[in-house]
């Protein structure tokens, strides 16, 4: 049972005072489970416990008056002293509403706020002293205490009329009532609070310090009361949204069905068409028509409605089992490829011979392919030839700066935005199953923490496992084995080596002068013409300018840049042409200046043995080979000291301490004096010290300077040499010989040096690039000297065995 407000009733009585000898005596304590109340308002209270029952008819007999208290906790039934919060007020019974056996309810009036002293009695009810509180009134021309009284009113009203909703003339009663005592007591309570924070304001004495704690509740209650009322009419909008989209929706359903049927259908039916015509393998089918059912339960205004129809358009959209016919005319295809590509025949016979082996099988998985090598060599654009020679799709794939492995094998459908990887975008672009498909700077791929797409590709890559490749977007395994893919590089170091295992490569080196020569008169010039709206016969390039052109404004193994400086020159005669200028049609070596401005580069030249310790090598770079000169010089000293400079990197930097310590070891054998090394320093010096350098191969070339300085032995004119030395003397092969046999021919380089395990290198090269070339191939370095440097000393050589204090430099 409980003690609860059940109304909240209005009674017009004349209160009886209370007389100061009532609180001499004891008292009737009425113990209420959850509600406190001032004076002055009339307060339904439910009275159901058995004493509290005793203690009401006592009271009403006797026509006395009782205190009121509030609880602690609601479930105790038996409240001593300690259960009762202190303030409480004395009322007194004004009416009784209802009464039954185990219940009534009356409505009490607040006279007198009172402290509960103690309890006297248990039963039959609660008795005890209590002690009268005294309120502390502010003066009445407190400015603050009147402005307390009048936002309590305009609170208190607007309380009222969001949660009961009174009547107009109840409400300009109480914005008109002067009495702010009544106002006050009905603020307290009709507010909602916890028992303890009224018990705060009730035991307040100080008027004005009770009134802040009450405008504080107050302001609470209406900012409740107002985001509720803002929560109901923003769900009355939302309800009324929805009911005017359901009556459009059936409205559009009404008209779509007037016109020949539902939007909806009419998707799924066209989706159905197309499914008929798509060559799905039967597993294919199935998991389709289950994706498809799974659309047609789906409301089209669900969100999962747009992810299930995208994916499903995906599928459809994918070539399954949809080859294109090869072509398998082998003089067609050569043609084909000759037309659009000068050179490059390793790779045009390795396509040839895949065709001829399609021609006689009519079925093989495609090759992996990949052609590295320096910049603009051709290795993209001749996919497309290949593509065109054997009849197929191209797609170009550029995985520059590809970081992410969801690029390569998809998203899956449970994330928002999810898509295909770019294998099966490709494969949907090209629209069948063997496209020819170009992996453009696979070398250049990144990764992070999203993942290695390089790791993501050797599924693809790999013949043995991409006849069932998993998109995570399609989920279906999908044949890759037919199309042929064709992977570029720069530079296979930075190549995984599982990926590179996985394909075939092919080395697409640089072009020699004559072969650029004719690229440029046979492909780029005529193209430049036509891009720039020049008739083929109003302006030509003669071969002599031509090379000038390549060998003064371009440095490079490709034809790229050279490429760039043709379209500057046509860009100068399309203007001469428009602006009706006089021009000569043949373009000479000494037009370039005007054309091209001063010359950008000089021919790396041989510089002549005049000086020793001045030693020609060969270098290979991502823009193809480049002779470099390897300069020794020695200085007085107590003993020898090593100087590196030329910003050299560390394995070049182990290349010189070898050389250096090798010939210490063979001094004698060599013709070095035995106390040269205790006397002089050593300063090993690689031009062009901004540009770094590294690698092995420039170890016999340091070996040779070293030995020359020590020995003052001249050079062996237009010389140069690669290889790697071994402290035992050993020369050990290195890479790049085209490169840099292209590089000795630019210098007019006659000799080269090699070591014997590059003599295989050499036959592979085809003999246009060697014309003019003398190779020695060694496998000793002793060797390397006995034809590098000759028994001639150079002019005014150093006396090393002289005492070092009347010496100069070198």
């Amino acid at each position: 049972m409980g003690d609860n407000i059940s109304s909240q009733v209005e009674i017009i009585i004349e209160n009886k005072p209370i007389g100061p000898e009532e609180f001499e005596k004891e008292m009737p304590i009425l113990p209420l489970k959850s509600m406190m109340f001032l004076p002055d308002i009339p307060t339904p209270v439910n009275v159901g416990r058995s004493k509290s029952l005793k203690l009401i008819h006592d009271v009403q007999r006797h026509d006395g008056f009782l205190s009121v208290f509030c609880q602690k906790d609601a479930n105790e039934d038996e409240p001593k002293l300690q259960d009762l919060y202190p303030v409480g007020v004395v009322a007194r019974i004004v009416n009784i509403m209802q009464e039954n056996e185990n219940s009534m309810t009356i409505v009490l009036l607040g006279i007198k706020r009172v402290r509960l002293e103690k309890i006297t009695k248990h039963d039959p009810y609660l008795k005890g002293k209590v002690m009268e509180l005294q309120d502390i009134m502010p003066p009445k021309s407190d400015k603050e205490y009147k402005a307390q009284l009048n936002s309590i009113r305009d609170m208190t009203l607007q309380m009222l009329s969001s949660k009961m909703g009174l009547p107009d003339f109840v409400m300009d009663s109480l914005q008109r009532s002067k009495d702010y005592n009544y106002i006050v007591n009905l603020a307290f309570s009709t507010v909602e609070a916890s028992a303890v924070q009224k018990q705060e304001v009730i035991a307040c004495d100080e008027v004005k310090e009770r009134l802040n704690k009450l405008l504080s509740l107050l302001d609470h209650n209406v900012q409740l009361l107002e985001i509720k009322e803002s929560i109901r009419k923003k769900t009355q909008v939302d309800i009324d949204k929805q009911q005017r989209e359901y009556f459009l929706q059936q409205e559009m359903k009404n008209i779509q069905e007037a016109l020949g049927g539902n939007i909806h259908d009419l998707e799924i039916s066209e989706i159905k068409e197309k499914a008929k015509k798509t060559n799905f393998s039967a597993e294919v089918r199935a998991t389709f028509d289950k994706e498809l059912q799974k659309l047609e339960r789906l409301h089209p205004h669900s969100p999962d409605y747009s992810v299930q129809m995208s994916y499903i358009q995906n599928l459809l959209s994918l070539p399954w089992n949809n080859y294109t016919q090869d072509n398998f005319n082998l003089k067609r295809a050569k043609k084909i490829l000759d037309k659009d590509h000068f050179g490059l025949d390793k790779v045009k016979e390795r396509i040839l011979e895949h065709l001829a082996v399609l021609k006689l099988k009519g079925d093989m998985k495609s090759p992996i392919l990949c052609l590295y090598g320096p910049p603009g060599v051709g290795k993209t654009s001749l996919g497309k030839s290949i593509a065109e020679a054997l009849n197929r799709k191209y797609v170009r794939l550029s995985l520059g700066g590809l970081h992410d492995e969801a690029e390569i094998r998809g998203h899956r459908r449970t994330y928002i935005g999810a898509m295909p990887g770019r294998i099966i975008h490709s494969l949907q672009k090209a629209g069948s199953s063997n496209p020819v498909i170009i992996l453009d700077e696979i070398d250049k791929v990144g990764h992070d923490y999203k993942g290695d797409p390089s790791a993501a590709l050797l599924e693809v890559l790999d013949p043995e496992q991409n006849f069932a490749f998993h998109d995570n977007y399609v989920d279906i395994d999908y044949d890759l084995s037919k199309v042929l893919f064709i992977a570029t590089a720069n530079n296979l170091n930075t190549v995984s080596p599982p990926l590179i295992d996985r394909m075939e490569l092919i080395d697409v080196s640089g072009y020699i002068m004559e072969e650029k020569v004719e690229i440029a008169r046979k492909h780029l010039l005529p193209n430049q013409k036509e891009i720039h709206g020049i008739p083929s016969k109003a302006f030509d390039i003669p071969k002599r300018t031509m090379e000038a052109i390549i060998e003064s404004y371009t440095r490079e193994s490709g034809v790229r840049e050279l490429n760039k400086k043709l379209a500057k020159i046509m860009r100068r005669v399309a203007r001469k042409i428009a602006g009706g200028e006089e021009y000569h049609q043949s373009l000479e070596i000494a037009d370039l200046y005007e054309f091209l401005g001063p010359v950008e580069y000089t021919k790396d030249k041989y510089q002549g043995n005049e000086y020793a310790g001045v030693v020609t090598g060969l270098a290979w770079t991502a823009a193809g080979g480049e002779i470099l000169f390897v300069e020794t010089s020695l200085s007085k000293g107590k003993e020898t000291k090593l100087t590196l400079t030329g910003n050299l990197g560390d394995v070049m930097k182990e290349s010189a301490v070898l050389a250096l310590e090798y010939i210490k070891s063979h001094a004698s054998k060599l013709g070095i004096p035995s106390d040269v090394f205790e006397h002089w320093n050593v300063h090993l010096h690689v031009p062009e010290g901004a540009i770094p350098k590294d690698g092995p191969s420039a170890g016999i070339t340091m070996a040779t300077s070293l030995v020359s300085a020590f020995t003052q032995r001249k050079v062996k004119s237009n010389i140069a040499m690669t290889g790697e030395i071994t402290l035992r003397g050993k020369v050990l092969p290195v890479g790049g010989i085209k490169e840099k046999i292209l590089a000795a021919k630019r210098a007019g380089i006659k000799e080269i040096i090699l070591s014997e395990e590059n003599r295989k290198d050499i036959d592979e090269i085809n003999e246009i690039y060697l014309k003019g070339l003398t190779f020695h191939y060694v496998n000793d370095i002793r060797e390397v000297f006995d034809i590098a440097l000759l028994k001639e000393q150079v002019r005014d050589p150093l006396e090393l065995t002289m005492s070092p204090t009347s010496t100069q430099s070198a």
